[in-house]
């Protein structure tokens, strides 16, 4: 029996938690979804609200289909837009992956298809952040011996500039901290890591050379 009124998915922001709702809107034959995140969500009027919890292994279920049904750009190009934060772009990541899953060929340029136009242009501006704060990061030396530099970049791409200064400063050890999600990346010379800081109340970013 298909579950056809209206819930709103609300998952915790993770890749692998809106890939596990993607799997509970198969499982349960949810038809009128709408994905929320955690902190983002306020209690419906209408409708049902439904907690999707997040499961690895559902995860890696859908994303090994969906690779299987996409090109290797258009799987590369379906993460950069998850990390666009878009408030709406989850609902339009879902009605992509379903015209892939329901379609015989690849469905990277069906544009006249209103998401796949959607995920296209919004894969190139997160695409053109990312070669931004490639080229523009600029680091200063702390006191403790590490080369430290904070963003504040327009999409979530943190994750996606890893390989490039993990390659360019291989031989010292850095922190590129994004301000605005409170979170950064940490190279220790082997391995780049996720960390959370708490800086003081008056921290200034521009001071923190050795001079």
């Amino acid at each position: 029996m298909l579950n056809n009124h209206h819930q709103t998915l609300i998952y915790d922001g993770t890749f692998d938690g809106f890939l596990s709702g993607v799997f509970d809107v198969y499982q349960l034959k949810l038809s009128d979804v709408h994905f929320t995140r955690k902190e983002n969500h306020q209690p419906s009027l209408f409708g049902t609200d439904r907690e999707v919890i997040t499961d690895s292994e559902k995860a890696d279920r859908v994303w090994t289909a969906f690779k299987k049904k996409s090109s290797s750009k258009g799987s590369t190009r379906f993460y950069y837009v998850f990390l666009s934060e878009d408030p709406e772009i989850e609902d339009h990541l879902l009605k992509y992956m379903q015209h892939a899953f329901s379609s015989s060929s690849p469905i990277d340029s069906d544009y006249a298809h209103s998401s796949v136009l959607k995920i296209s242009q919004t894969a190139k501006s997160v695409g053109r952040e990312k070669h931004r704060m490639e080229a523009f990061v600029r680091f200063r030396l702390s006191k403790d011996g590490i080369y430290f530099a904070t963003v504040e970049p327009d999409f979530n791409v943190l994750p996606l500039i890893i390989p490039h200064f993990k390659s360019r400063y291989a031989d010292q050890k850095w922190i590129i901290y994004d301000l605005r999600r409170n979170y950064g990346l940490f190279y220790d010379l082997e391995r780049v890591e996720i960390i959370n800081l708490d800086f003081p109340e008056h921290f200034d970013p521009l001071k923190t050379t050795t001079e």
